[in-house]
């Protein structure tokens, strides 16, 4: 392998970790002490699926621009249409549930979603700059 594929790789590992540690972190405890409800995916199981996710594409982008392919921003637009995808297959049992009051789990779900989005595009485009 690549030893600058390992060495984004290995950083953006350490990050993602981080910043869905605390992000985990102040979620879990602003729903606790000011929420009572119970939700259809737990926090962890929704914060679990969008770090692979999320793993997942970089992984890929990183892969394929360490191999020299400098043109992937089909792949960044396809992996994220699949992402969207895996999200509604995700919130699927919840949508076909008969639970009367599904606005907060989807709230629950998709704030992250679109905060791991950001930090993903953020990490793709500083790594891209960098690299130019």
């Amino acid at each position: 392998m690549n030893a600058i594929f390992k060495k984004r790789q290995l950083d953006f590992t350490l990050k993602i970790i981080l910043f869905s540690g605390i992000l985990f972190g102040v979620h879990s405890y602003l729903f606790a002490h000011f929420f009572e409800h119970t939700l259809f995916f737990p926090i962890w199981q929704v914060y679990l699926f969008l770090l692979v996710v999320t793993f997942l594409i970089f992984t890929s982008i990183n892969y394929r621009y360490a191999n020299g392919n400098t043109s992937i921003f089909n792949l960044f637009l396809m992996s994220t249409l699949l992402k969207m995808f895996l999200a509604v297959i995700f919130l699927l049992p919840l949508l076909l549930s008969d639970i009367e009051n599904k606005k907060t789990d989807v709230i629950n779900f998709f704030i992250p979603y679109f905060l791991f989005l950001f930090f993903e595009v953020f990490t793709i485009t500083t790594f891209l700059q960098k690299n130019e």
